[in-house]
């Protein structure tokens, strides 16, 4: 059984008991708008495994044009799986991945990332022995609609910070810049959605602040984001809609007051 992003909240499943039965009775995503809102990417009942284990459970997810989704769980929930399942990282065993409304279940991940698509992964991934400029440089790109609104000094604008490290290898920059950094590679690239994975994971509060200050700035240019953090109010207070994944089931879709709201569901499945 499905479980769609973006419907209604509905009552909380007993304990143990499926959570798939929160969904509606239509199949499809919902996002911001509707039915009729442009998905960028949309997951539809997808099933994947690591091995032999079971991690998503018939998930349905969609994305629309210039919204923010904040993806949250507990570790080990299935977050990252499903982000890796729409990105062409993990091949889901069922169900299909669309972006921009092409068939996309069987796409590589550069395929992915080319329609449009960036990813911030959890651990960074720079290229150490490259230059701040190097890493940057690299990855641009003119958006699918030809559009270079995100260029290197745009970027630099953004974050000073890799303005002062530019000709400094990955290696050397702390952890927040190297976080800086990825999230600049990726908008080099002129994406229409980005996905940020634990972006402040291990940062110090000031610059785990001044990342978030910075999603902010990304978020109110237009460019959709699915941001998946441990730190829930600051997920929340960007997010238009929220959803909550326990043992690969989205156990609640809605807004972040509705999920606030949710006394019950906050302690039970977030530990809040």
């Amino acid at each position: 059984m499905a479980n769609n992003v973006g419907l209604p909240p509905g009552p909380l499943p007993a304990e143990g008991g499926d959570a798939g039965s929160l969904r509606s009775q239509s199949n499809a995503a919902q996002p911001r708008g509707g039915p009729s809102a442009e998905l960028l990417l949309e997951a539809t009942g997808l099933h994947s495994y690591y091995g032999v284990s079971h991690i998503l459970h018939g998930v349905d997810f969609g994305v629309a044009r210039g919204e923010c989704i904040g993806l949250m769980g507990r570790n080990g929930m299935g977050k990252t799986t499903l982000i890796k399942s729409m990105l062409g990282l993990v091949r889901p065993k069922q169900g299909s991945v669309r972006v921009r409304g092409r068939d996309m279940t069987q796409a590589a991940p550069h395929a992915i990332a080319r329609a449009g698509i960036a990813y911030v992964p959890e651990g960074r991934g720079i290229f150490p022995n490259l230059t701040v400029r190097e890493n940057l440089v690299m990855a641009a790109r003119a958006g699918v609609d030809g559009r270079k609104e995100w260029d290197f000094e745009r970027v630099m604008a953004t974050f000073p910070r890799l303005g002062e490290r530019i000709d400094n290898g990955g290696a050397q920059l702390s952890g927040g810049e190297q976080q800086m950094l990825t999230i600049g590679r990726a908008l080099m690239t002129n994406p229409d959605l980005l996905i940020l994975d634990e972006a402040t994971e291990g940062l110090a509060p000031l610059i785990a602040k001044e990342i978030w200050n910075i999603i902010r700035t990304i978020r109110a240019s237009g460019i959709a984001t699915v941001i998946v953090d441990k730190n829930y109010g600051a997920v929340m207070n960007l997010a238009d809609r929220s959803a909550v994944i326990v043992k690969g089931r989205v156990v609640f879709a809605g807004t972040p007051s509705e999920l606030t709201d949710n006394e019950e569901l906050m302690h039970r499945f977030l530990g809040v």
